[in-house]
């Protein structure tokens, strides 16, 4: 037998005896501990403190049990889930039973376990019980609160997860809970901070047991006519989302720095009142370093064929082993993806071992999640059928690196990883902005070096994240009654399809803000084209057809413009987020220009209030040779590179016959864009590029950089490269002016710029 097999198998047989012997000493010291029972002085008091409680109680006296340590919670660790608590629990006899039963928990295999994989010494944890009154969360919602996105670790957000009944149900992972994302900063200060919202499957719910049987809780199907509606609501996330914020201060305080912290909630179905029943330090992303910054690409995969909700950002493959029961635990190898229906405490032993961990069932605050992240390891829940479609012994790829959903590819893709210190990074005078469009990614780019987002391509956030044209809110009687049956079904927890679609836009746009505030984000306005979007009036050529301005000021569009400006409003005004700024694109005239910003102030986008800019996209010949005229309308350009080239060249960008002649870096192509340099900062007005060519081209770079461009936007995957390549073409500039200072005695030679106001120190 080769050698490093030997000791792999030998490894295993180790491991195996390992436990083997863990699990009969565990069930010994448990036996010994309910054998012995509690002192009759504890039993007294227990039974003392209990009448107490049932006094004062209101309404019954039913109580948790609910198991803790000395070392439980700590700030590098946490023992959630690893010991038993006990829900419903009524009579003085119970309650003591109930307690001696968590007390014992501590030798469960799983704690076991959990304490040697921590190093934490069996003898110097000791038990602790706490007995709390129940909520009536079975007659309403229990859930989960972060005080950080627990899978990008963004620390302005508050994640709020819940479904119906008791709290078991999500943290069980037995449901896909409803979640929420509180903007931190905002929170009492303005009429909505809520940046996101989702409504999960819920499908089932824990609650009381009636019917006399020694059990005290069970599960039943959730009904359907409540499964698809909200299980709280704003005012209440907004509530917890407060005292969440007291909570983390109130710890942050104690540790003497801040601590993120995992919180569960409660609301009482007979009172209405809401109640913080636990609170613990976050032990996964809050101790990761802040300055590293990972980053995860998955290339070269075949199409997805299942997606879920992402825990972490990394990604693995590896062959899969479907497990449906516990007891089947033993099955799986060192390196498999475990592909369950859920998880809970007991599985944690094949949690190790899994490379990726998939499952049915669970949100992004399940059992399954929290312990992947702490393990490190790539996971996808909510999947819904994964047991069914998956099938052990074949090969797939967990890909978590594509923000909050998670896909699964047939086979074994190619996942490249890259990790840099952000204080090596260097420092560029030119200011490097990010082009987005999908807002579920936004939270995990926020850590990028970056100085804001230079372009929201905001039809990308339509498409990928509403998924229906604002023309179909607006006119369904002109879509098939199967896409009106969709929009219907979107937005059934809406008062209209119209009011979907606005609070839509507005979070997907709030979510990319909140990521980067305070930071500058710039949002394209709508640059529909009717050959992207199904079911648009067809043009002969619609690159350079009702695209842009012309399209928000023709009739027939009108009434979509006004929805995207009701959707940015609401943005800006009630969540808060000043640091938005508009961007007309494709505008053909300075009056063109004039009639767009008075429909935008008409809409309650009034440019200057409030600091509001509008800046222009600089890709038409005439905003190039009339950018004295454009200047006297707006703050700002970006150049768009794409559309400077196609209408420079002639060459329409769809043009596969063409391709070879599209190039931005064409003579033709860099005089423009030279001119409307020179011609923004003649004028006093900030001017960036969107485009990938910087990055890809150090000799353009060094063009931009020479021209004293102020911003350059790219896709995320191209800013660490665009880094390094600005600050050398910087680095080379300043040798270059100083031996042009040298040569012509002192004096720069050429056009001087009246202003850049993105340059920093």
């Amino acid at each position: 037998m080769d050698s490093v097999l030997e000791h792999f198998v030998s490894s295993q047989i180790f491991a195996i005896l390992c436990l083997l012997l863990q699990t009969d000493r565990g069930r010994q010291a448990r036996l010994m501990i309910m054998n012995a029972g509690l002192p009759d002085e504890v039993i007294h008091q227990i039974e003392e403190s209990y009448q107490g409680m049932c006094e004062e109680a209101s309404c019954g006296c039913s109580v948790a049990v609910r198991s803790s340590a000395t070392a439980e919670d700590l700030p590098t660790a946490s023992f959630a889930g690893q010991q038993a608590s006990f829900l419903n629990v009524s009579g003085k006899r119970n309650v003591c039973a109930a307690v001696l039963e968590c007390l014992a928990s501590i030798f469960t295999d799983r704690a076991i376990a959990y304490r040697v994989h921590n190093k934490f010494d069996h003898m110097q944890v000791k038990g602790a019980v706490s007995v709390q009154q129940m909520v009536r969360s079975d007659l309403a919602s229990s859930g989960v609160a972060f005080t950080l996105d627990p899978d990008t670790g963004f620390r302005n957000v508050i994640v709020i997860t819940g479904s119906y009944g008791l709290g078991e149900s999500v943290v069980g992972g037995r449901v896909d809970p409803d979640e929420v994302q509180v903007f931190k900063p905002m929170i009492g200060k303005v009429e909505d901070p809520i940046i996101k919202r989702s409504v999960g499957r819920k499908q089932t719910l824990i609650v009381y047991t009636r019917d006399g049987s020694d059990k005290r809780t069970k599960t039943i199907l959730t009904p359907d006519a409540d499964a698809v509606k909200p299980c709280f609501s704003d005012e209440d996330a907004c509530k917890i989302a407060e005292w969440c914020v007291k909570i983390e201060d109130h710890y942050s305080k104690h540790h003497g720095h801040s601590t993120p912290m995992d919180i569960e909630w409660a609301k009482d179905g007979i009172t209405g009142e809401l109640f913080i029943v636990q609170a613990r330090p976050e032990t996964v992303r809050s101790a990761q370093k802040a300055n590293l910054l990972k980053q995860t690409q998955v290339t070269e995969h075949n199409p997805p064929i299942i997606e879920g909700s992402a825990i972490g950002s990394d990604a693995a493959s590896g062959r899969v082993r479907v497990i449906r029961d516990v007891s089947e635990m033993s099955s799986i190898k060192p390196g498999e993806i475990l592909v369950a229906d859920m998880t809970d405490p007991d599985w944690v032993p094949g949690l190790r071992m899994a490379a990726g961990v998939i499952t049915n069932r669970g949100g992004r605050t399940c059992h399954a999640a929290i312990v992947s992240r702490e393990l490190g390891v790539p996971c996808i829940v909510g999947t819904k059928d994964a047991t069914e479609k998956l099938q052990t012994g074949d090969t797939y790829t967990v890909d978590c690196s594509n923000g909050s959903t998670g896909l699964v590819y047939p086979g074994e893709a190619t996942i490249e990883r890259t990790s840099v210190d952000k204080n090596n990074v260097p420092k560029t005078k030119t200011e490097i902005k990010l082009i987005l469009g999908d807002p579920d990614a936004a939270l995990s780019m926020s850590g990028l070096p970056v100085d804001g987002v230079g372009l929201v391509r905001q039809e990308f956030v339509v498409a990928n994240h509403i998924g229906i044209h604002p023309m179909a809110v607006l006119q369904p009687e002109n879509v098939s009654q199967e896409d009106r049956e969709i929009i219907n079904e979107r937005s059934k927890n809406d008062k209209s399809p119209k009011d979907f679609f606005v609070r839509k836009l507005s979070e997907g746009v709030g979510s990319i803000a909140a990521a980067f505030y305070p930071r500058p984000v710039l949002v394209r306005l709508g640059d529909f084209k009717s050959n992207e979007y199904r079911k648009l009036p067809e043009e002969e050529n619609p690159m350079i057809g009702l695209r842009g301005a012309s399209r928000y000021l023709s009739p027939e569009f009108r009434d979509a413009f006004k929805l995207e400006c009701e959707a940015l409003s609401y943005v800006r005004d009630k969540m808060g987020l000043k640091n938005v700024d508009l961007m007309v694109p494709f505008c053909r005239t300075a009056e063109e220009g004039k009639a767009v910003i008075q429909l935008l102030k008409e809409n309650g986008l009034q440019q200057g209030k409030d600091g509001l800019k509008v800046w222009v996209m600089c890709e038409l010949p005439s905003n190039v040779f009339a950018i004295d005229e454009f200047a006297e309308v707006f703050d700002g350009f970006s150049i768009g590179s794409n559309d400077l080239t196609q209408l420079c060249l002639g060459v329409d960008r769809d043009s596969g016959i063409l391709a070879g002649l599209f190039d931005e870096d064409n003579t033709a192509v860099r005089e423009a864009i030279s001119l409307a340099i020179k011609g923004a900062h003649r004028n006093g007005k900030e001017v960036g590029i969107c485009g990938q060519a910087p990055s890809d081209k150090p000799h353009f770079a060094r063009f931009l950089v020479d021209l004293g461009i102020d911003s350059i936007s790219l896709t995320p995957d191209a800013v660490l490269q665009a880094l390094d390549v600005v600050s050398a073409a910087e680095s080379e500039h300043i040798v270059q002016e100083e031996i042009s200072k040298v040569i012509t005695g002192g004096k720069i030679v050429g056009e001087k710029k009246t202003t850049n106001t993105a340059l920093k120190a």
